[in-house]
């Protein structure tokens, strides 16, 4: 008997919840070789991918499920999870061998306007309409899409850290590097100018980075530990985040496969270059959707950075986590790239 686990199989909501709640052994998969994991007959997953590949149709010109399954959700994306064994996983899961050969494609209904209806709003606060826009988008809808995208990789022992160029003298005082009072703060990536946000990253170099420090420049990088029980939007990797097995109704999969790209967009908005002239305009979709997500309860946003390897989070309330020491780096040197 072959045994499956989470971490082939590449869904949160899947590894974290519903392999726990059934699993009866542990041991290594028998598909992706992962050690000393929650293990499970494949075969009791299959009313949950039964489910999911409703929205799918037998299509002559269309994909196997597996690449739908990867493409669409990330599931199977392990690289050890090649394609035979992945169809070897799925044809367990369905106890059918041979629908996992058929080519099939997306039902109709896995399509929504929410990218086309981004697009055209952001447009619109950008350059005709601030406040009032008159362009459509069902923030009731994107609302009900933020949970599935909550952070929980937080821990009481996770630093993250802020960087500030140091003017002169030696490293700042903890007490200075929180973020800029409202009468200094100018419009960031996440918060409108006079609206300070605490920005965090993961890693002091990605801190560093952010900042654009010149070679030889000197670097107060704060400590923060960010408390328990807040509550972020992850928009980092939407597909890898979002499971479409927390749903048990099918237009419920189809309407949020059609959104997936829609997230993805707003991943981009928090996370692509903008240049320092052209801030004041580019930045502001993205205030748009952090002040949403602020009104929807949440504590900030977390997003990969645009200039390193880490991630960055906004919080919101900037008074949340104190610096709790700092550390002075030297900048030793600069990186660039460019390209034709």
């Amino acid at each position: 008997m072959r045994f499956c686990c989470g971490n082939c199989i590449g869904d949160r909501y899947i590894r974290r919840d519903i392999i726990p709640s059934i699993s009866e052994v542990d041991g290594t998969c028998s598909f992706c070789n992962s050690a000393n994991v929650q293990l499970v007959e494949p075969v009791s997953l299959r009313e949950r991918f039964e489910l999911l590949l409703s929205i799918y149709t037998p299509d002559p010109e269309g994909k196997i499920l597996v690449e739908w399954l990867r493409e669409d959700w990330a599931i199977f994306d392990l690289p050890q999870m090649q394609t035979a064994h992945a169809k070897e996983l799925l044809a367990e899961i369905l106890d059918d061998g041979d629908i996992v050969r058929k080519p099939f494609s997306p039902l109709r209904n896995c399509h929504t306007n929410s990218l086309e209806e981004w697009s055209g709003l952001r447009e619109e606060l950008k350059h005709r309409n601030r406040f009032f826009p008159e362009m459509g988008l069902d923030l009731a809808r994107l609302e009900e899409l933020f949970p599935h995208l909550i952070f929980d990789e937080l821990t009481p022992e996770k630093p993250f850290y802020r960087s500030r160029i140091q003017s002169s003298g030696g490293p700042y005082d903890k007490d200075q590097m929180g973020a800029p009072p409202e009468f200094l703060a100018t419009h960031g990536r996440a918060n409108p100018a006079g609206i300070p946000y605490l920005y965090l990253a993961s890693t002091p170099l990605t801190a560093i980075s952010e900042i654009r420090p010149h070679t030889g420049e000197k670097i107060s990088v704060g400590e923060f530990i960010i408390p328990e029980g807040l509550k972020f939007v992850d928009l980092r990797q939407p597909r890898k985040t979002v499971s479409p097995f927390i749903l048990d109704d099918e237009n419920d999969v189809a309407t949020l496969r059609g959104d997936i790209m829609f997230l993805e967009r707003l991943g981009e908005e928090l996370t692509r270059p903008v240049l320092p002239k052209a801030a004041a305009i580019d930045y502001i979709p993205s205030q748009f959707l952090c002040e949403f997500a602020k009104k929807c309860g949440f504590d900030g946003v977390v997003y990969r950075s645009s200039v390193g390897e880490g991630m960055n989070i906004a919080l919101f309330n900037p008074t949340i986590s104190e610096c709790r020491s700092v550390s002075e780096y030297s900048v030793s040197r600069v990186s660039v790239e460019a390209h034709t």
